[in-house]
């Protein structure tokens, strides 16, 4: 208990001592952070904390998660995002004892090929757009239930001749029980602050976000779900358009009608809840789902809801490598197709009697 308390301890130490922004999307620099790398998360809605397995792609989101079941371990992720944009992660883990779990990775995100023009529209010649992060993680057990994790990423980016340097941890504990069917986390992701500018003396925010999870595996059927909080911070995330919003009135008095507050209140719950449902029917093949409100309710058009918000995938393990597809609808324009190979670098050892 004493270790827990101590934990908890360190990560408020941390958060009181570094900048922090509560901002939505579009508010902080560097949004490139909160895209989803693996074609698993992304297919469980976009965001996990709390899924305890031998994933290396899962401490992306959770530092504490990171565990020696990794160890040796190697990921690659591409995305085909929107337009000319393509972004992926790669990252490498090992265990030592008695003294932690490491990984190493590198997030890009190349934004493609643009037109330069002058003041007067005259076309000078192209320019391209990327941003870096790399990721520094490690995690150690306090006791046989809980873990904590820092994920510390400095950050470089350059937009046309315009560059950025920052830096930002995620700060991560999980709760494992005793039979590791049931897990949960709580993630501080991007404490940081933005040290070098795209102009002098314009320091931007970055984009801090808190998100609590928990996952449960059947005992005796082959389902594990879970449930992500996100954006913590922030304890309203309804967004109203006045140019489309409506106001009801009384046939009889004229009069507007009173808000409803709890659909208001239950609108406003869903929004920071993504759901994902995985089914393992065998230890080789995955599938799985996923639903994320908050997309759906902002990215959505209402003549045409069709499946935005919702998002699937499936994973098949073939000799020694472990291979995933997720697709996510964002709206009618289109999906993000997520792509995903991982391998254990310590099942190619022959194994000596």
């Amino acid at each position: 208990m004493f270790r827990l308390k101590t934990a908890f301890g360190i990560l408020t130490l941390l958060l009181v001592t570094m900048q922090l922004s509560g901002q939505l999307g579009g508010n902080a620099t560097y949004a490139f952070l909160n895209l989803t790398n693996s074609a698993r998360v992304a297919s469980l809605g976009g965001k996990v904390v709390s899924i305890w397995d031998d994933d290396l792609n899962l401490p992306f989101h959770n530092p504490s998660l990171l565990h020696e079941g990794m160890s040796n371990h190697l990921v690659l992720n591409y995305v085909n995002y929107f337009s000319d944009i393509n972004y992926g992660y790669v990252s490498y883990a090992r265990s030592f004892d008695k003294v932690g779990d490491f990984a190493m990775g590198l997030h890009y995100i190349n934004y493609g090929k643009f037109t330069a023009a002058d003041q007067v529209g005259n076309i000078t010649g192209e320019f391209s757009a990327s941003e870096y992060a790399f990721n520094m993680i490690y995690s150690r057990a306090l006791d046989s239930s809980f873990r904590i994790g820092v994920n510390v990423k400095p950050i470089y980016s350059v937009l046309e001749t315009y560059r950025s340097f920052g830096v930002v941890a995620d700060l991560g504990v999980t709760y494992i029980s005793k039979e590791k069917l049931f897990s949960a986390g709580l993630v501080f992701r991007n404490v940081g602050v933005q040290i070098k500018p795209y102009h002098e003396g314009n320091r931007e925010p970055v984009p801090f976000e808190i998100l609590l999870g928990i996952s449960q595996r059947l005992r005796h059927a082959p389902f594990r779900f879970s449930v992500v909080g996100h954006n913590l911070q922030r304890p309203d995330l309804t967004y109203k358009d006045p140019s489309t919003e409506k106001e009801d009135y009384d046939p009889i008095t004229g009069e507007p009608l009173p808000e409803n507050k709890l659909a208001k209140f239950g609108d406003n719950l869903m929004r920071h809840l993504i759901f994902g449902v995985e089914f393992i029917p065998l230890d080789n093949f995955f599938v799985r789902l996923g639903y994320n409100y908050q997309r759906r309710q902002e990215l959505k058009i209402s003549t045409r809801i069709a499946m935005v918000g919702f998002s699937w995938g499936f994973g098949v393990k073939i000799s020694k490598f472990h291979l995933s597809y997720g697709r996510a609808t964002y709206h009618l324009a289109g999906a993000s197709n997520h792509f995903s190979i991982s391998t254990d670098f310590s099942s190619f050892y022959r194994k000596r009697n």
